[in-house]
C-alpha cells in the first residue's frame, strides 16, 4: 500500500532528524563542541541544534494560538518575513550559554512534540489547502515539512560542515 503524505513526512523526518545526530556522534565526544572558524552564523553544532530547537517552539507557538481560533504572529513578534537574518541571529545570541549536550536534549523533546503533532492530524487535515483558517492559503504539512524535513537537510549541510572541519583540525 501507498504511504500517505503524512506519512512520508513522518519518515523522511525521523530519518533526517536522526542522521543529524549520528553526524555529531561520530565525531568524539571530546571535539563536538569545537567552534570552527567560518563568517557564517552557525559555528558548532550546538547553534545549529538550538537553531532547529526555536524553531520548533515558534510553530509550536503558531500551530496553538491558530488552533485556539488566533492568526498567530509569524515568524515572531517584531519580526517580519524579510527580517528573518534578524530573527536568526536574535535566537543565536539567545543560546549562546547552552552546553551541547543540554541543546540535544531539548531539540531531541521538541522534535518528539513536533511529530506528536503531526501524528494527531489526518492526512486530510495535513495536506489540505486552507483546512484550518490560521493557514491561511497553505496547509499544515507546508508549515511542519519547513519546520522539520526541509530544515533538518539544511542542518545536516551545516553539521556535515562543522564535522569535517572539526575533524580536519
Amino acid at each position: 500500500m501507498e504511504k500517505s503524505e503524512k506519512e512520508i513526512l513522518l519518515l523522511n523526518s525521523n530519518k533526517a532528524f536522526e542522521y543529524l545526530l549520528k553526524i555529531i556522534e561520530s565525531i568524539p565526544s571530546r571535539k563536538r563542541g569545537t567552534s570552527i572558524e567560518t563568517n557564517e552564523r552557525d559555528k558548532n553544532f550546538r547553534d545549529v541544534l538550538m537553531h532547529l530547537y526555536e524553531w520548533h517552539v515558534m510553530l509550536e507557538r503558531w500551530y496553538r494560538e491558530g488552533m485556539d481560533g488566533d492568526i498567530p504572529f509569524m515568524p515572531a513578534p517584531g519580526y517580519k518575513w524579510n527580517t528573518i537574518k534578524l530573527l536568526n541571529m536574535q535566537i543565536w545570541e539567545n543560546y549562546q550559554e547552552v552546553t551541547l549536550a543540554q541543546a540535544i536534549k531539548k531539540v531531541r523533546l521538541s522534535h518528539k512534540r513536533i511529530m506528536d503533532l503531526i501524528e494527531s492530524h489526518t492526512n486530510e487535515e495535513i495536506m489540505t489547502k486552507r483546512y484550518y483558517k490560521w493557514t491561511k492559503t497553505s496547509n499544515l504539512h507546508s508549515y511542519f515539512a519547513a519546520n522539520t524535513s526541509n530544515h533538518y537537510s539544511w542542518a545536516i549541510k551545516k553539521c556535515e560542515t562543522i564535522g569535517m572541519s572539526i575533524a580536519c583540525s
